[in-house]
């Protein structure tokens, strides 16, 4: 996936890589056998900085955790620098607690008489943290050294605009909000951008471009809201930077479509360089279709070749050359299709399930039910597909998949599709699946083979 032409050669000629075995590494805030888990206490967001060195938790109490890495400290430097040297490290990446702060407090908006939820739902950022609920943003720069803050702007804790034209670094925009709520029910999201000084915010219905050192103005860049909302038939559902190009972005929508914009054609990107979705087969729609076509989550690649995207039943890979369908399909949970019914009633076909992808494109990585996740490989040949359990033995519930022939993802005329370790409704050992327990958030480490996921208020780390 990623590199050259040569690069893509030479992986050819190599083979597929072999698939990973996975290991145990950590656990935090694990729980005893019978302990009632608090509603506060769900971790309700995971990420890693750019360096990998830090990792950092949201709740839905508000909390931010923060943890570093410690295998690499050990000996004073980076693991890449000490494997250069020959330095003896960890055989696996360490993390210990290092802070924590209350992001935000609940709230109540009296005018629209609705609870405003004080939930963790999404940061990024290298070392410097931004939590985002339904009114309240907090930027908080957890550097202990000024000189080494990441990208190339800084927090400014008290920085105000008294002009009503400022510009950001792309220039021209003048769609100025200082109203920083979100509509009822919204489930924001945000990403930064890679020149370190800007970052988005989106709602259901709109995107905002924000700059770290102004605070009360933003910039509308995406707005979806029709005149009439008896009209509006889809909503904004994840929203993504691209990792390189600072002028571009793509978000998904509830129709089950990834659009990428050019933050230089205009103020306001209401049209669409590219779109990406796939077409529905001829006499395939149902009830549900809609429901489980909407994308939960979307995420670059690291070369921003790539885009993946899950939906209720699938994982996509996208090549952004190539807006004809996805170059590979992941089957997730597609024995969960009779029990459509059953999961609209009891609402888990609403379920959000996050994605990731490792950082050198071979690998991605889901949640699903049961506390499972399923790792699947991307590489031109391969059919690795793992299915795991956020626990300390996580092969327990590991399922053979026999192999099947798999077509090379750069044809531009060819498509994959495999399927993951699964039986309708029964793992290997017979026990039904819980969809009480879900993992819904989960995140790669940018340089190594190592996962953390959530699994309530439980943090789980493997490596390979």
């Amino acid at each position: 996936m990623n590199g050259g032409d040569g690069g893509e050669v030479a992986s050819a000629a190599a083979g597929p890589p072999t698939p990973l075995e996975w290991k145990f590494s950590q656990v935090f805030g694990e729980r005893t056998a019978g302990e009632e888990v608090q509603e506060v206490d769900i971790i309700s967001a995971i990420e890693f900085d750019k360096t990998g060195d830090h990792l950092a938790t949201g709740d839905r109490g508000g909390r931010v955790v923060l943890f570093e890495r410690t295998d690499a400290k050990e000996h004073g430097g980076s693991r890449r620098d000490l494997e250069r040297m020959d330095y003896q490290v960890s055989r696996h990446p360490e993390f210990r607690y290092k802070t924590e702060f209350q992001s935000h407090e609940p709230e109540f908006d009296y005018l629209k008489s609705l609870e405003i939820e004080e939930k963790s739902t999404k940061f990024g950022g290298a070392r410097q943290l931004m939590v985002q609920e339904k009114k309240v943003k907090k930027i908080s720069e957890m550097n202990v050294d000024p000189s080494k803050a990441a990208g190339n702007g800084s927090v400014a804790s008290s920085s105000v605009s008294s002009s009503s034209k400022q510009c950001l670094a792309n220039g021209g925009y003048n769609c100025l909000s200082n109203d920083l709520s979100f509509p009822p029910g919204a489930s924001p999201r945000c990403d930064y951008q890679c020149d370190g000084e800007t970052f988005i915010s989106a709602d259901d219905l709109r995107i905002n471009l924000w700059n770290l050192e102004i605070s009360n103005q933003s910039f509308n860049i995406v707005d979806v809201k029709p005149a009439n909302m008896e009209d509006l038939t889809e909503v904004i559902t994840s929203a993504e930077f691209h990792p390189t190009h600072c002028n571009m972005l793509a978000y998904s929508s509830s129709k089950g479509s990834i659009r990428l914009i050019d933050l230089r054609q205009s103020a306001l990107c209401d049209s669409h360089s590219k779109l990406f979705e796939e077409q529905e087969a001829p006499g395939s729609r149902s009830f549900f279709t809609e429901i489980i076509a909407s994308i939960s989550d979307i995420k670059f690649a690291k070369d921003g070749r790539h885009i993946l995207s899950r939906d209720y039943m699938t994982l996509k890979l996208w090549d952004i050359n190539m807006d004809s369908g996805p170059v590979a399909t992941f089957q997730v949970h597609e024995y969960l299709r009779p029990k459509l019914c059953d999961l609209y009633e009891n609402d888990s076909i609403f379920d959000k399930f996050e994605c990731c992808l490792s950082g050198d494109g071979l690998r991605v990585a889901t949640g699903s039910y049961s506390n499972l996740f399923r790792v699947f490989g991307c590489a031109p040949g391969s059919t690795e597909a793992t299915t795991l359990e956020a626990s300390k033995n996580p092969m327990r519930r590991q399922v053979q998949t026999p192999s099947r022939p798999s077509r090379s993802l750069s044809s531009s005329i060819t498509r994959v599709v495999r399927r993951g370790a699964e039986s309708p409704g029964v793992d290997a050992n017979g026990n039904s699946f819980d969809f009480t327990t879900k993992l819904l958030h989960l995140a790669w480490h940018p340089s190594e083979n190592s996962i953390a996921c959530a699994a309530a208020n439980s943090l789980y780390m493997y490596y390979a």
